[in-house]
C-alpha cells in the first residue's frame, strides 16, 4: 500500500540552487560570481532599460509624431444594417453572440454598434450597445425592434 510518507521526488529531478558569491572555497564564483569581469551587467541592478540603444538616438525618438491617440477610447464592433438584411431572415433576433457565431464579427471589443449603411427590408429584433440614428430609423421602418443592452 502506498503511503504519503513513501512519496519522494524522482532522483535527479530536483537540483540544489547554485549559491554564487560565497567566496573562493565554495567552488563556484568567488570573485566575479559567474557574471564575467567588469561592465554594466556585472553590477547589481546593472541592466539597460527597454528601448535603450547604447546612447544612439532610440528608434521611437527618430520619427516625427503627430496627433493624439486617446488611450481611453472605447471601440465597438460595428455592423451595417445592409449586412443584417442580407444575412438574417425575417423575425430573427440579432445579437453580438449570434454575429460572432456566424463569423460576421470577429472581435467583440466593447460591444456592438449598428450603423445605417445599406438597405433593410426584413423585420429584425436587433440587440446592441449603440445604434446610429439612421440605423435605428431603418430597423424601425422595416417593422423591426431596437433594443439597447
Amino acid at each position: 500500500m502506498l503511503r504519503l510518507s513513501d512519496l519522494a521526488p524522482t532522483p535527479g529531478s530536483r537540483k540544489r540552487r547554485r549559491r554564487v558569491g560565497r567566496g573562493y572555497s565554495s567552488g563556484r564564483g568567488g570573485h566575479e560570481s559567474g557574471r564575467g569581469t567588469k561592465g554594466q551587467r556585472s553590477r547589481s541592478g546593472g541592466r539597460v532599460r527597454p528601448g535603450f540603444e547604447g546612447g544612439q538616438t532610440p528608434f521611437w525618438m527618430r520619427f516625427p509624431k503627430r496627433g493624439f491617440k486617446n488611450p481611453c477610447r472605447t471601440e465597438y464592433a460595428i455592423v451595417n444594417v445592409g449586412e443584417l438584411g442580407r444575412r438574417f431572415e425575417a423575425g430573427a433576433t440579432v445579437t453580438l453572440e449570434e454575429l460572432m457565431a456566424r463569423g460576421i464579427v470577429k472581435d467583440p471589443k466593447a460591444g456592438l454598434k449598428v450603423l445605417g449603411q445599406g438597405e433593410l427590408s426584413v423585420p429584425l429584433t436587433v440587440r446592441a450597445k449603440k445604434f446610429s440614428r439612421s440605423a435605428r430609423e431603418k430597423i424601425l421602418a422595416a417593422g423591426g425592434q431596437v433594443e439597447e443592452v
